[in-house]
């Protein structure tokens, strides 16, 4: 990458960074070290804090597109959103997680390790078996609970 382009791109990681901040961990609980920030607190208004949160992460996610960085870091970025969104919708659990699962967080070291230090490179396409695979076994796992459940079920009539 020549030199221009990265200290654009290490520009624009600074403003992402800072908005990821805002996001995750700008608050400190005082006396503690445990930080937090604007997604948890969004996340106590139903259906729109989860939105809200998951709509700045992807508008986070398309800048970076638009900045070239590799599909790999990409599609890892978009696991850590989607991860967030799917835990955070569960009620009460979500509300919980959020405290703890930081997708922005996540995806700025990813940024940094992909621009700093060469990490992450590459299309991604093992990412995308590994996701195939895994998401093969959890559908084979629940159609075979699914059947012996059903199983059991007519059993008892």
């Amino acid at each position: 990458m020549d030199r221009s382009k990265q200290v654009m791109l290490t520009g624009q990681l600074k403003w992402v960074e800072r908005i990821a901040s805002v996001m995750d961990d700008k608050f400190r609980v005082p006396g503690t070290n445990f930080r937090f920030g604007l997604d948890p607190v969004l996340n106590l208004i139903p259906f729109a804090g989860d939105i809200s949160g998951f709509v700045v992460s992807a508008a986070l996610l398309y800048v970076m597109s638009k900045n070239g960085v590799s599909r790999k870091v990409l599609i890892l970025m978009a696991i850590n959103i989607s991860i967030d969104a799917a835990v955070g919708a569960i009620p009460l659990l979500g509300q919980i997680s959020d405290f703890y699962i930081k997708a922005n967080t996540r995806n700025i070291q990813l940024l940094k390790e992909h621009y700093q230090e060469g990490k992450h490179t590459g299309s991604g396409n093992g990412v995308i078996v590994i996701i195939i695979i895994v998401l093969l076994i959890v559908l084979s796992a629940v159609l075979y609970v699914s059947y012996i459940s059903l199983r059991w079920l007519f059993t008892q009539f």
